[in-house]
């Protein structure tokens, strides 16, 4: 069965805040997101394991912010986001393997990250370069019995499965966001799942529009207002047999973002209770 959950970041409190958070708005799975590599230390993780018990509250995935400059755009977003960059990559390599380690001393069983975008041709000389990277990040979580998740929406679902195959890596998955699939207009949700559905270990329930101009994205939306038809998502999810979560991400902070994370539940729960 599915459960809900909320994508809470390190941005907004203290370890124990965060998860009391998470228990206030009676969700039984978090996802955390993290944008500092200073806070993947021994403190955290024992200040989180004390919290996570304390609150009865499971973290699914740490998703892994990567330093240096990242500009969320169509236009300098292929060269300066996730792995694809080289003159970033082995840096951003070191951090995804210390959230890794992070990850296991929490006993979490993911870690996630925006690869960027990944190019289409394989033949493209930036290509062979992110899969050495994906297989070599992917064997270090694997020593660690984790799960390694590539974020959807920079590349098209095709080009991802052609990486993953690529990659050949057992561990290595997906974290399904049919809203950027939207956003970055790259495909359609529904049918990205008859691509990628068997790769996917952990879901964001987002919504978003298509983008309406050739240099920007699509706009983010409260689940339920956007263009991702989620009752036919989440039946194709059932139908593949996925159990994971279903994390509900809200991209705004303040008052209205505990208004539309706990709507989004509502809506998710009717959706569910109708399978």
């Amino acid at each position: 069965m599915m459960r809900i959950g909320v994508l809470v970041s390190s941005r907004d409190g203290t370890p124990t805040a965060l998860m009391e958070r998470v228990r206030d708005l009676g969700f039984p799975t978090c996802e955390v997101v993290c944008w500092d590599a200073d806070w993947l230390n021994d403190e955290v993780s024992d200040e989180l394991k004390i919290a996570c018990r304390a609150s009865r509250v499971e973290i699914t995935s740490i998703w892994t912010g990567l330093p240096g400059k990242s500009v969320w755009d169509i236009i300098d977003g292929p060269t300066t986001i996730g792995l694809v960059p080289p003159h970033t990559r082995e840096l951003r390599m070191r951090v995804l393997k210390r959230s890794s380690d992070f990850a296991r001393g929490l006993g979490v069983a993911n870690i996630s990250t925006h690869v960027g975008f990944i190019p289409e041709s394989p033949s493209n000389p930036l290509y062979a370069g992110v899969i050495k990277a994906l297989t070599d990040i992917a064997a270090h979580c694997e020593t660690n019995g984790q799960g390694f998740l590539l974020e959807t929406g920079q590349e098209t679902p095709f080009t991802l499965l052609r990486t993953l195959e690529d990659v050949g890596a057992d561990n290595l998955g997906v974290s399904f966001d049919g809203a950027n699939l939207l956003a970055y207009g790259t495909g359609n949700p529904v049918d990205a799942l008859d691509m990628i559905g068997a790769y996917v270990r952990v879901v964001h329930a987002k919504d978003a529009e298509y983008p309406t101009s050739g240099r920007s994205f699509g706009a983010e939306k409260p689940l339920g207002q956007g263009q991702v038809n989620y009752p036919a998502l989440i039946a194709k999810l059932e139908a593949l047999g996925y159990e994971g979560p279903l994390t509900i991400e809200r991209e705004i902070s303040g008052q209205q973002w505990v208004e539309d994370v706990k709507a989004g539940r509502i809506f998710l729960e009717g959706i569910l209770a109708s399978l």
